[in-house]
């Protein structure tokens, strides 16, 4: 997700800490992912819409 929006992975926890990111899984093993499905939807909430 990070190089598809190119941004830095800090801007994403950082999205993520204040509620902004998309909706994430945590795995067993600790580290995130992020359904296609998504993050896509996310994508269409963030467009402009004015």
């Amino acid at each position: 997700m990070c190089d598809e929006l190119r941004i830095a992975r800090s801007t994403f926890y950082d999205w993520r800490q204040k509620g902004r990111g998309p909706r994430c899984i945590r795995l067993p093993n600790g580290s995130l992912r992020i359904r296609r499905g998504d993050f896509e939807n996310w994508l269409m909430d963030c467009e402009d819409h004015s």
